[in-house]
């Protein structure tokens, strides 16, 4: 077992650190922070091993984000986006050998960054700032691609904040239909990521030290969540999406 990690209080602080910012991710911010959880460990150990370690504390979040937001969501959204997305977790798999994750990140912070000047520096708003009934289409499309970059990059997120944020859902159902959508989509990955060798099981056992911060972060985010009003949680969406594109278009490049 690799048991090393937790030898010195340096890699005990930065694995804290990016399992409470992944916590308090999953707790309703749409997965706005959940990008941050391999790079943060990456410096203590390799990329791959990182994404293993996490496994199971990404599940106990999901779980505790499922129960703590139940009923909190929107079926039309949910139906929108994710069948497609599970058709676009599937492409992922067939062409998982053949495509970057750098390429695929640089792509969607990309597509994401214009998104938020479209949104925010030319004015162009939604219809309505109250719920509407989600475009079939554009959902289907995002869902493909949220599903797809999940799998190959684990940047799912983005696309679906680009789909639901201008539809000005009330914060409450926005972060229950994301922590049901990527609920969903994180237990379906876990065959093929075992078909393709992706995961490390002796590593990801030596991870279960941590889910209690891992809880707690979740039940943070969704406290704050709970008690924040739409026209401060939108604008913090869109600063914390903002902050995930450029880390995917800086890792793209470089």
């Amino acid at each position: 077992m690799h048991d090393f990690i937790f030898l010195d209080l340096t890699s005990a602080t930065v694995i804290t650190l990016a399992v409470f910012l992944v916590g308090l991710s999953k707790g309703g911010f749409g997965g706005a922070f959940g990008l941050l959880g391999v790079p943060i460990l990456a410096f203590i150990m390799p990329p791959l091993e990182a994404a293993a370690f996490l496994l199971p504390i990404y599940l106990f979040m999901d779980a505790v984000g499922l129960w703590a937001w139940r009923g909190h969501w929107s079926k039309p959204l949910i139906w929108a986006i994710l069948p497609m997305a599970l058709v676009g977790i599937g492409i992922g798999w067939m062409t998982a050998s053949i495509v970057s994750d750098e390429i695929v990140g640089l792509i969607i912070g990309s597509t994401a960054l214009l998104f938020v000047f479209q949104s925010l520096i030319l004015k162009v708003k939604s219809n309505s700032k109250a719920f509407s009934r989600p475009n079939i289409w554009s959902g289907r499309f995002w869902g493909l691609v949220s599903g797809f970059s999940s799998f190959i990059a684990h940047a799912g997120g983005p696309p679906f904040q680009i789909y639901a944020m201008p539809l000005r859902l009330d914060p409450k159902i926005f972060a229950g239909s994301s922590v049901l959508i990527f609920s969903v989509l994180n237990f379906i990955k876990l065959g093929p990521y075992l078909v393709l060798g992706r995961l490390n099981t002796e590593m990801a056992m030596s991870s279960v030290i941590f889910i209690p911060v891992a809880v707690g972060a979740t039940l943070l985010g969704v406290f704050i969540v709970r008690r924040m009003a739409a026209d401060l949680f939108y604008p913090i969406m869109y600063a914390l999406l903002i902050l995930v594109s450029v880390r995917l278009i800086i890792v793209g490049i470089f």
